[in-house]
């Protein structure tokens, strides 16, 4: 199960002094039998907190035809946060914690990666 956080990279991301904005990829796996209803009933509940924060809700979509690779997920979504430290404070708050027991029993499995804008172009990609 990949609900597990990844400790290190989770203080990287943390200790990091860049202040610009941050797009969260979620990549989501629901459970079977309710996993995607209780998904939805997180969101409900974490929508206001990231928008308190600045933040906002990029693209959510559900996933279609796997064209390349081979792990299937059910659904993508990107959230926009104008800093680490806001994504920071929401996750802290008792707020949050109470609802993210819906993410984790609505959850399969999950993929969380930071991403930061840039030009893939100037990257040598």
């Amino acid at each position: 199960m990949s609900l597990d956080i990844n400790v290190e990279e989770f203080r990287k991301f943390k200790k990091s002094e860049d202040q610009g904005p941050v797009v969260m990829l979620n990549l989501l796996k629901f459970k079977p039998d309710g996993g995607a209803q209780r998904y939805g009933r997180y969101a409900s509940q974490v929508e206001k907190m990231v928008t308190d924060r600045g933040g906002k809700t990029v693209y959510a979509g559900l996933a279609g035809e796997l064209l390349t690779g081979s792990e299937e997920w059910d659904a993508v979504l990107l959230v926009r946060y104008p800093s680490r430290q806001a994504f920071l404070d929401m996750i802290k708050s008792a707020e949050y914690q109470k609802a993210h027991k819906d993410r984790e029993a609505a959850l399969e499995r999950a993929v969380l990666y930071e991403t930061r804008p840039g030009d893939l172009r100037s990257m040598g990609v």
